[in-house]
């Protein structure tokens, strides 16, 4: 009955998300993950169709030189390679960061492989097409003050080379300073935007982990209370009855009782440890309960024939009801059989069993002088671990009516509830 791990409830509670690893760590960046994805892709797709155009725009210099040449494969391959590894999900850093280094080497030497070409102020060329697919690659690989460095700078640097091609002509500034403007301001919109996204993304993760941990910590100490209701109601069932019986056994079958009910409880603080310490978790017919609340009851001293109302032979009757359901049933009645015993000598004591719905509902009476529930002490665990705690630990219901003209103690479980 070992209390379940923090860390073993973790697992279980990330077993239910779709994320995968052991550790929150691992784990809580499941959203974050997938808003990276959706950044390549977007990043991916804008690749294809800004830089078409750019390639299309180079082919006006197709023949300037080998220089040239090399330079726009250079550039437009890493474009490439950057596209593609963003659609595939891998190495995406990698390649966007290659072009976005790449990108700015190939602005500086682009006026030299291009010196025969002369500048047309009403025109822009190709490199211009890339400038925000430059911003773009760093938004994948760089972290984001970087991101804002090559939002800002690598426009900054084109227009500077477009300027130096045009020896500074008056005609160049106006063009160029608005087309540079509009350019740092997408760039800063696209890592702006990015940014944003990545934030919600990592807040959705941080929520998601601390919900977990407080499952964790709500479920770890919830499995702490059933362990100690499990072993307070052990020890008053078993260990306490048992020296009860011991020290009222004056003749031999008194005291065969009370030897065999200090080996039961021997034997299931023995087993307090297992995972499974009552046994097997198969099915058990309503029939089988109330054979076993009778033989419970002949160990308590006490003949009881439970009335079976509306249940067929047990050869004929479907077994439904989970084992350890059924053993909870049998040991909160035995407990209500022995309070009758003890608070009521006995008086008119009868038990029956029947049908609730898809599971069952054993009623153990007797009329006696009744009793207060309300009034009994909270270290008194016959009815509140032994029953109340004991049915609700396995998702039914125990409830007692009393009055001066006896006692009813009811335990239901519908199958209703996940036990």
């Amino acid at each position: 009955m070992a209390v379940t791990s923090p860390q073993g409830v973790i697992d279980a509670a990330w077993g239910t998300l779709p994320a995968s690893g052991r550790t929150v760590e691992g784990a809580g960046r499941y959203t974050s993950a997938r808003m990276e994805r959706i950044v390549q892709i977007v990043v991916a797709v804008g690749c294809l169709a800004i830089g078409g155009q750019g390639f299309f725009a180079s082919l006006d210099l197709a023949g300037s030189g080998v220089s040239h040449g090399i330079l726009r494969g250079t550039v437009f391959v890493s474009l490439l390679a950057m596209t593609v590894l963003c659609i595939i999900g891998w190495g995406a850093r990698i390649a966007s960061a290659v072009f976005a280094i790449l990108f700015p080497i190939s602005l500086v030497l682009f006026p030299f492989v291009t010196a025969a070409t002369p500048p047309n102020s009403g025109s822009q060329p190709w490199p211009f097409y890339l400038i925000s697919l430059a911003a773009t690659g760093a938004l994948v690989a760089f972290r984001l003050p970087w991101q804002y460095v090559w939002a800002i700078g690598t426009p900054l640097l084109y227009a500077a080379m477009r300027l130096w091609m045009g020896g500074f002509a008056i005609e160049y500034w106006i063009g160029v300073g608005y087309d540079i403007s509009v350019a740092v301001l997408l760039n800063l919109v696209i890592v702006t935007v990015a940014w944003v996204l990545r934030s919600l993304g990592a807040g959705v993760d941080a929520a998601r982990v601390q919900a977990v941990l407080s499952y964790a910590r709500a479920a770890s100490a919830d499995a702490g209370e059933q362990e100690r209701v499990a072993v307070a109601a052990l020890m008053h069932d078993s260990v306490l009855a048992a020296l009860i019986a011991a020290e009222r056994a004056h003749t031999p079958r008194e005291h065969q009782l009370a030897v065999s009910m200090a080996r039961e409880a021997l034997t299931r603080l023995a087993n307090a440890e297992s995972d499974d310490p009552e046994g097997s978790d198969e099915p058990v017919g309503r029939c089988r309960i109330a054979d076993d609340i009778e033989r419970s009851a002949r160990d308590l001293g006490v003949e009881l024939a439970v009335e079976r109302v509306d249940i067929g032979p047990e050869t004929v009757e479907q077994p439904v009801i989970p084992g350890r359901v059924a053993r909870a049933i049998v040991l909160a009645a035995t407990q209500a059989v022995a309070n009758a015993v003890q608070h009521a000598e006995g008086a008119g004591l009868r038990s029956r069993i029947l049908r609730a719905g898809r599971g069952v509902r054993v009623e153990v009476s007797d009329t006696g002088p009744g009793v207060d529930v309300a009034l009994i002490p909270s270290d008194r665990l016959g009815i509140r671990a032994s029953i109340f705690a004991r049915m609700t630990a396995v998702g039914g219901e125990a409830t007692i009516e009393s009055s001066g003209r006896g006692t009813t103690v009811a335990l239901t479980w519908t199958g209703d509830r996940r036990a």
